[in-house]
């Protein structure tokens, strides 16, 4: 049977009115009673209905999580990345999450605006910002509470945590460019997402400050997934002269690069550089280790989460747009061309 507040106050000798209020963390509870009331509830095995707390509370005690997944399956592990820190962090305040996924599109908003008007969350997490972000404009036009990976384009105030794309793309492209490198390839994110705008700007300062430029045949536009990486990768293999090397906008099209690369006879490193961005755990182990630009995702998924629930609990956030600066990660897959 399961422990009641009763049992609790018959064994202490109090009233259930101040069980409940010490349980409950009201400040009129001396601390001596709160700590011999929380001992005992956790002796006896005592867990408090969830349900009548939150109800009373007005919160869910939930944030809502909606990936907005690319491709035909949940395979990117930058979003298992995300997933984790969002949901420990989650954990750390005694919050759930709530987590669905959907591709960008009608059925993505329907699922915000169900969640909002069914009040099944207190607030959301939002990953990979889109320039003019449907669900930013939905959900700040509605009052909800959100915070996101990701800056946007549009005129409006939200919490964020951001990494600067450019700066780190600059770097991956001027070490190709330092050595040796003068007809490199891009194989972009698409183009509706906000951090696209911010990763081809580095690359364009760098091959601008080497009086270099980006060949119109040699940017192509990517899906993020690995088989848009490979497929991409052996169009421009084939272009004539091929270029020396390939920047990819993440990780898993620039290990679809090497695949394409591999396919053709050559080695990457040696015949043909591959660069690309993010870092995931399998970069480090894929023939040969992938030279990338890491961004601390796990940490960035607990950043956004906390900034999140200090906004529910309406606490004064210090910083409410944060941009980290990347590290570029130097491997075996780039090295000056042949």
């Amino acid at each position: 049977m399961p422990v009641r507040l009763k049992d609790i106050a018959e064994r202490l000798g109090l009233s259930i009115t101040t069980v409940s209020r010490a349980l409950g963390g009201y400040p009129d509870v001396a601390e001596e009673t709160r700590r011999r009331v929380e001992s005992a509830a956790h002796e006896m095995g005592y867990y408090p209905d969830a349900s009548a707390q939150k109800l009373q509370k007005r919160r869910t005690d939930t944030i809502g999580f909606i990936i907005p997944t690319f491709g035909p399956r949940f395979a990117d592990p930058f979003f298992s990345e995300m997933l984790a820190g969002v949901g420990n962090e989650a954990s750390r305040h005694r919050m759930d999450l709530l987590v669905a996924t959907h591709p960008p599109g009608p059925t993505e908003i329907e699922t915000y605006q169900r969640w909002v008007g069914s009040h099944r969350v207190d607030g959301f997490v939002l990953v990979r910002t889109r320039r003019n972000d449907a669900r930013i404009r939905y959900l700040a036009s509605c009052g909800a509470l959100f915070a996101a990976y990701g800056r946007s384009d549009m005129e409006i105030d939200f919490l964020h945590v951001g990494v600067d794309g450019q700066r780190g793309m600059y770097e991956a492209t001027q070490h190709l460019i330092s050595l040796g490198h003068h007809r490199i390839a891009y194989i972009a994110p698409p183009s509706g997402t906000q951090f696209s705008v911010h990763r081809r700007a580095g690359i364009d300062l760098a091959l601008r400050s080497n009086g270099l430029s980006l060949p119109q045949e040699l940017s192509v536009e990517g899906d993020l997934t690995e088989e848009s990486g490979y497929q991409i990768a052996q169009r421009l293999l084939a272009t004539n002269p091929a270029p020396s090397a390939i920047v990819c906008g993440n990780d898993l099209m620039a290990l679809g690069a090497m695949s394409a690369v591999h396919e053709q006879g050559l080695t990457v490193g040696q015949d043909i550089s591959v660069v690309g961005f993010d870092d995931i755990p399998s970069s480090k182990h894929s023939h040969p280790p992938l030279t990338t630009v890491r961004q601390p995702v796990y940490d960035i998924g607990r950043r956004v989460c906390r900034m999140l629930i200090q906004c529910i609990h309406a606490e004064s956030i210090e910083e409410r747009h944060i941009v980290l600066q990347p590290e570029f990660v130097i491997r075996e897959s780039a090295g000056p061309p042949v």
